[in-house]
């Protein structure tokens, strides 16, 4: 029988992993998953996720595809010092990448994850609905996220189920980059937006020792610049 992982355990170990073992991920426990994940807060409590669990062959491989090309200009951006896809780009950024486009295919290795992802055991794309979403800085004079907080504690919970039941696994929002092609992939509808692919499996080597900051590096009291909050 499989110990539990106490809560706070779980928050300060749960990894991003991103290699499996071929053991497979069956129909049933990707359900039992959901079926705790489904209790994630939403805005509203409208709960506008909805769940593609990809495992036909030819749909799989089109997803890697969409994702590899996408993963290639996500390192395009690393070879040229900028934060991939980053808001804040400037004309002379996006033209460094698009410089190291080439460089970054030539890095892909054939066991990359990227170019293995239809092997994944489990992989799910998670979609919203937009209409469900109330992205209330949509007018701002900037780039819109606040709708993803009905969307990503969700993701989160999927993880954290999955840890449960032994698996592993990372939600990583590269492929909607290419958004346009998953569409004719997936068949979503207009009113649907890819938020992120979701990988589970049984872990071939799992970190439960991670490296963050410090929370005196990013809390501070009443202002941005104000004092660390007391230790």
């Amino acid at each position: 029988m499989r110990s539990a992982v106490d809560l706070r355990t779980a928050l300060r170990s749960t990894s991003a992993v991103r290699t499996f073992r071929a053991d497979p991920v069956d129909e049933t426990l990707v359900r039992q998953i959901l079926e705790v994940a489904r209790f994630a807060p939403s805005g509203g409590n409208r709960q506008g996720w909805r769940v593609i669990d990809v495992r036909d062959p030819g749909q799989r491989q089109a997803l890697r595809d969409c994702y590899l090309d996408a993963w290639v200009e996500y390192l395009a951006h690393l070879l040229a010092g900028v934060t991939p896809f980053s808001p804040l780009l400037t004309a002379a950024d996006r033209s460094a990448v698009a410089q190291n486009l080439e460089r970054a295919r030539s890095r892909i290795a054939p066991d990359d994850f990227a170019a293995r992802l239809d092997e994944v055991p489990a992989l799910l794309v998670i979609c919203a609905d937009l209409g469900a979403l109330a992205a209330t800085d949509r007018d701002l004079d900037r780039y819109t996220f606040i709708g993803g907080a009905s969307i990503y504690p969700f993701v989160w919970s999927i993880l954290l189920a999955a840890r449960a039941e032994g698996l592993g696994g990372v939600m990583t929002t590269v492929a909607t980059a290419l958004e346009s092609r998953l569409r004719d992939v997936l068949r979503l509808p207009d009113e649907f937006a890819v938020a992120a692919v979701v990988a589970l499996g049984h872990p071939e080597n799992e970190r439960t020792h991670l490296r963050r900051r410090e929370v005196d590096d990013f809390a501070t009291r009443d202002t941005f610049d104000g004092p660390p909050l007391d230790r």
